[in-house]
């Protein structure tokens, strides 16, 4: 097998194809049809396009409207070290992946931590819901069959605690996240694949930015490990996060739009129950 490399050549082809009106997704259609690995074309589509962006100082109108690149929380991964301090606590680097960004994390939170956190919202499930796409606010969608709650931030020892290591994990303001999501899937339910940021064409999305902007990055935590199923799945790169309890999976996205690869969902769960807590990080503070 070949080895393919991102060469000038091909960056020069990228640009001019898009000059010519040809759309970012036309465009990286077109590089996978002539054999190049989802992957390596995603990559050199966008090192391209930000580079495109920062010599001629363009606006995001001459990419055809690509979103342009937000500041995203980054873990301290440059030591390649197989452990990071988070403040109170030493996390494990179980998984790291470049396109899309993601890392799992082992050993972030306690055992009692986790059946302390269950404890505290099992009182307050209720059928999950999600961004409304015509209205503002939020429904019940039949893609996302659980049940969940939110935590207020800072609302409790516990709370605090725990959003004090992820900032310091994710070098990332508490500020800028939302409170903790606790969500329970039964046996059968699932989460069908979807994107975290909001979409910019929804109706309910000017509103939401208001209070602090875009998501950027998700965290979430496996506060048990179920009997069977429930992997955190990411059709695009084909990657299954297995739900282990204390563990994290960590992704973030720069703009809302599916070349982040992001695209991600949760498995139907098999046998047993699956909990897990989820950070959705913002572009500023969030209110």
């Amino acid at each position: 097998m070949s080895v393919q490399f991102i060469t000038a050549e091909l960056r020069h082809w990228i640009l001019e194809q898009v000059q010519a009106g040809h759309s970012p997704e036309q465009v990286l259609a077109a590089m996978k049809a002539s054999g190049w690995g989802d992957n390596l074309a995603l990559q050199a589509l966008d090192e391209t396009l930000n580079s495109h962006l920062q010599d001629k100082k363009a606006a995001p109108q001459e990419i055809n409207g690509l979103p342009t690149p937000a500041r995203v929380p980054t873990p301290a991964l440059a030591g390649s070290t197989p452990t990071l301090w988070a403040g109170d606590r030493e996390v494990k680097v179980l998984l790291t992946l470049q396109h899309p960004r993601i890392v799992v994390f082992g050993n972030l939170l306690s055992d009692d931590e986790c059946d302390a956190m269950r404890a505290l919202a099992a009182a307050r499930l209720a059928r999950s819901e999600t961004v409304a796409e015509s209205t503002e606010g939020s429904e019940v969608n039949a893609a996302r069959t659980s049940d969940g709650m939110f935590f207020e931030r800072g609302e409790s020892a516990l709370i605090q605690k725990v959003e004090a290591r992820l900032a310091a994990l994710l070098d990332w303001p508490i500020d800028h996240g939302e409170g903790l999501q606790v969500l329970r899937y039964r046996p059968g339910a699932e989460y069908l694949p979807h994107f975290d940021y909001f979409d910019p064409v929804h109706a309910a999305t000017p509103a939401i930015l208001k209070r602090g902007g875009q998501r950027v990055a998700t965290l979430v935590m496996y506060l048990n490990t179920p009997e069977a199923g429930g992997a955190t799945t990411f059709p695009d790169v084909r990657l299954e996060v297995s739900p282990i309890k204390g563990n994290a999976v960590f992704f973030s996205y720069d703009r809302p739009h599916p070349m982040t690869h992001t695209l991600h969902g949760g498995a139907p769960v098999k046998a047993g129950e699956k909990w897990v807590a989820t950070k959705w990080l913002r572009e500023g503070v969030f209110t």
